[in-house]
């Protein structure tokens, strides 16, 4: 199959993975637009239900306003609100769908942040196969120190990808890892380098204070790393994203997003949200756990896919 066709049987997997999503949202849209003719209570239900669907108000608002310009006291079809809802959706999220562009640093330090749970492990090995495909050469570092489990599993990544490991054990201290890694990578003459970080410590303060040293002592050999932040996000947690967004941008400079496991909720609309809210670009988003389950984000057929459209 080609690239194309490849493109193509992800996105319809994507609209599969989003039918939660879509689902909820469409079988609610549905029930209020099909009882009654439009008026100023029927769009106000209608902006509540976009926004329980975890659009974000600010879209919600204009989605509302698109379906009642012209048409008060006149029926509408679901499939016209959907219509305009992916259009909606779509506006928002062409402004940050951008691809992770890797340049010419060598190597391209990518630093990889998200909390325990949120597919930042598994993301790391996904992006180490795309790169290896693309004849780059990877080192990976297991800077989540303080679970072994994600150490051991990063080894796994690297043998999976043919991706050198630096490691050390648990508990070992992340900071001197991911300085340590920079330093092979650059002495291997390594493309790409990509950095675990630990999800979750004893409390917040802790957790933000180690990811802003990882930070520090790799620009004391790389003054311009990392290169790329990114933030792996659950698409589960819900609004709970947003805080997470605003954390790790504050602490360590996020350039990037990265949305995981939108097979598996109906509250994939937050990432309408995050795009409202914080303008980030989305690099990748994920549908599985199997090594090709990460596509580079596409705004229009994700807007479909969310509104029950084919892609």
């Amino acid at each position: 199959m080609n690239e194309a066709g490849q493109m193509r049987g992800w996105w319809q997997r994507l609209s599969a993975g989003l039918r939660r999503t879509s689902s909820s949202l469409g079988s609610a849209i549905s029930d209020l637009v099909s009882k009654r003719k439009l008026d100023a209570g029927t769009i106000e239900a209608l902006e509540e239900v976009l926004i329980r669907a975890d659009l974000g108000p600010a879209t919600a608002g204009r989605i509302a306003a698109a379906v009642s310009q012209g048409r008060y006291d006149a029926a509408i079809t679901a499939d016209e609100v959907k219509g305009i809802l992916a259009a909606e959706v779509e506006r928002v999220l062409d402004r940050v769908a951008k691809p992770l562009v890797v340049e010419a640093a060598k190597p391209f330090v990518i630093l990889v942040a998200g909390v325990n749970g949120s597919g930042k492990t598994t993301t790391i090995g996904k992006l180490a196969a795309r790169y290896r495909r693309e004849g780059r050469t990877v080192m990976l570092a297991a800077g989540d120190t303080f679970r072994a489990a994600a150490i051991e599993q990063l080894k796994i990544w690297g043998a999976r990808t043919g991706a050198k490991v630096v490691a050390r054990e648990p508990g070992a201290d992340a900071a001197g890892l991911a300085f340590d890694a920079l330093g092979a990578a650059k002495d291997a003459g390594t493309d790409v380098l990509l950095i675990d970080t630990a999800g979750r410590l004893q409390n917040k303060a802790a957790l933000m204070g180690e990811l802003e040293k990882v930070v520090r002592v790799l620009k004391k050999i790389e003054p311009n790393a990392p290169h790329a932040v990114l933030l792996v996000l659950d698409a589960g947690v819900g609004q709970n994203a947003l805080s997470q967004v605003d954390e790790f941008s504050k602490t360590a400079g996020v350039t990037g997003l990265v949305m995981t496991k939108l097979d598996g909720t109906a509250r994939g609309g937050i990432l309408v949200a995050i795009a409202e809210r914080f303008a980030l670009p989305v690099h990748f988003i994920g549908i599985g756990e199997n090594i090709d389950d990460l596509a580079p984000f596409a705004a229009r057929d994700f807007a479909r896919a969310i509104a029950g459209f084919d892609v």
